[in-house]
């Protein structure tokens, strides 16, 4: 299942998604050469959050390998901007499209929520939370972490308080059979936050496959938090769909919209 769009309506124009968007993809292209070899390897090493190294907890000079020729050699010190810069890596062409799909679908409308200067802000914040919870979990790893699921988990976390109600269309795949439903916000975003929960319990002590499931854990957590502290109450009278109390988004049935 994947989510397609949802129901709620762009109040502003969300010009902070869209940055946040270009320059994750201006990374993408012209830092990590759109996936090519040892570049993509190469930002990796250099820009990735190692928690072992930020924390001090792998002796320096530790060789990781990263790639066919690529060696990532652990520092005297941690880098501390990983933490920022490594919310704009990524570690392909699925991990790219995905996180920025989300933050299309979800960005904005949380952005309406507190304008574009506070989302910025917002959204590091709830980045930086999901690299933290991430370390917590497992301080003395040597897997770099990359990606922007974590922030993007923040603003999720946001969205499910801010507009329960407001359905979001999924696309479903199976085999050969293709179809649409739509399911309320709290439902499809509940869901997501339980499988990153259990799959953070289940792998535990591991290294997750490569997913760093308790920083999408933590940033859900911090977005859920944070919210209250950045909605601006007069943006969010402009919306309809905001709140438990409000009408919910207009599509009747949200067990299904359409089939193909």
């Amino acid at each position: 299942m994947f989510p397609i769009r949802d129901d709620n309506p762009q109040i502003l124009t969300p010009f902070a998604t869209f940055t946040i968007v270009a320059l994750n993809v201006a990374a993408w292209i012209f830092i990590q050469g759109m996936g090519a070899g040892e570049l993509l390897a190469g930002s990796v090493c250099r820009y990735g959050l190692i928690p072992g190294e930020l924390m001090e907890l792998v002796p320096p000079g530790t060789r990781l390998p990263l790639g066919p020729t690529t060696v990532c050699v652990v520092g005297e010190t941690g880098n501390w901007y990983t933490a920022i810069t490594s919310m704009f890596m990524h570690g392909g062409w699925m991990h790219i499209i995905g996180n920025m799909w989300f933050l299309w679908i979800f960005g904005g409308n949380v952005e309406d929520a507190m304008g574009p200067v506070r989302f910025v802000f917002f959204y590091l914040l709830c980045g930086l939370a999901a690299g933290a919870f991430q370390i917590a979990a497992d301080p003395s790893s040597t897997v770099p972490m990359v990606g922007a699921s974590g922030a993007i988990g923040g603003v999720m976390g946001a969205y499910i308080l801010l507009y329960p109600r407001v359905h979001v269309h999924m696309l479903f795949i199976l085999v050969f059979y293709v179809t649409t439903f739509a399911v309320p916000a709290f439902l499809m975003l509940g869901y997501w936050f339980l499988v990153q929960v259990l799959s953070g319990v289940a792998t535990y002590g591991s290294e997750g496959g490569g997913v760093a499931f308790w920083a999408h854990v933590g940033g859900f957590v911090a977005g859920g938090v944070l919210i209250f502290l950045f909605r601006k109450k007069a943006l969010l009278d402009k919306h309809p769909y905001h709140g438990w109390t409000r009408k919910r988004s207009p599509t009747r049935n949200w067990h299904r919209i359409d089939r193909r």
